[in-house]
């Protein structure tokens, strides 16, 4: 069996966000446990700065290719970023608020996909 991968737009995020050095990814595929989103991509920042030059980059190369987020929060806190793409949403934590929210757990029956850090393609 074929181990499923993400679509391209979110590997750019995911690459997007290893450019800035974000660490933790985590792909999580949630088409078969939610309605709201297909996709949630997890990071991590090691500080307020990092987790909103993160999710700028983020940001910043997904708007190259016309994509904007139809939603942004915490980006001013920088503890907490959330970027809403409809069919996926991205998550840039600080370590404190990763720990704290633990949406691995919250979300845990999801299937994880591989990222691009693992040396992994994408589907279109």
């Amino acid at each position: 069996m074929k181990q499923a991968t993400a679509p391209k737009s979110l590997e750019r995020a995911a690459r997007a966000a290893l450019d800035k050095k974000a660490t933790d990814l985590v792909l999580l595929d949630l088409q078969s446990e939610t309605a709201f989103t297909r996709y949630f991509l997890l990071c991590t920042g090691m500080s307020s700065r990092q987790v909103q030059a993160i999710s700028d980059g983020v940001e910043d190369q997904l708007g190259r290719n016309g994509a904007r987020p139809d939603h942004i929060e915490g980006h001013k806190n920088g503890e907490w970023v959330l970027l809403d793409y409809g069919d996926f949403i991205v998550h840039v934590f600080s370590p404190h608020a990763r720990a704290y929210y633990d949406l691995e757990r919250l979300w845990r029956r999801a299937a994880r996909l591989p990222t691009p850090e693992d040396g992994s393609g994408a589907a279109d």
